[in-house]
């Protein structure tokens, strides 16, 4: 069990979770998943954490399509911020809780700001990291957003 997990229980909300077996040696954890899982890379998003302003510990949560990257500039104005920058993985791991490849937007020790893509809408349920490596959930866009008092913003680009 982990927190996502926990807290996606006591919200209350419609979800599933998937588990798959994580080969150590793949550091591409989102297309991992969404090829184990036989799922669209569209469909299988992944938590990235950006610091925002040059300050390192000022981080904000970005959700984006594995088949995708994350616009920073985008991901900038969507926060308000005048520029932005991929987080340390090590403050990322710190900050959430979780270790990189199997951070949750859900469930982090500290409320962070989130945004989701906006391509998210196109799907009735999108799958995020349940917390750690080879576990998924899904859950629809809605209560993903519900659950982080995140917004959608158009954060991604093409990989």
């Amino acid at each position: 069990m982990t927190p996502a997990i926990t807290l996606a229980e006591k919200s209350g909300i419609h979800f599933h979770v998937h588990s798959y077996e994580h080969d150590p040696n793949n550091t591409n954890f989102g297309l991992e998943a969404a090829s184990v899982m036989g799922q669209d890379p569209a469909r299988v998003f992944k938590t990235l954490l950006f610091a925002m302003n040059g300050d390192p510990k000022k981080l904000a949560v970005a959700i984006v399509p594995v088949s995708g990257q994350l616009d920073l500039k985008a991901a900038a104005k969507a926060a308000g911020a005048k520029k932005t920058e991929m987080a340390n993985p090590t403050i990322a791991e710190k900050t959430t809780g979780y270790v990189v490849g199997g951070i949750s937007p859900l469930g982090q020790k500290r409320r962070l700001l989130t945004l989701l893509d906006d391509t998210a809408q196109a799907f009735e349920t999108i799958y995020v990291s349940a917390g750690k490596r080879g576990l998924e959930i899904e859950l629809s866009p809605s209560d993903l957003l519900s659950l982080t008092q995140g917004k959608f913003a158009a954060i991604g680009k093409e990989g």
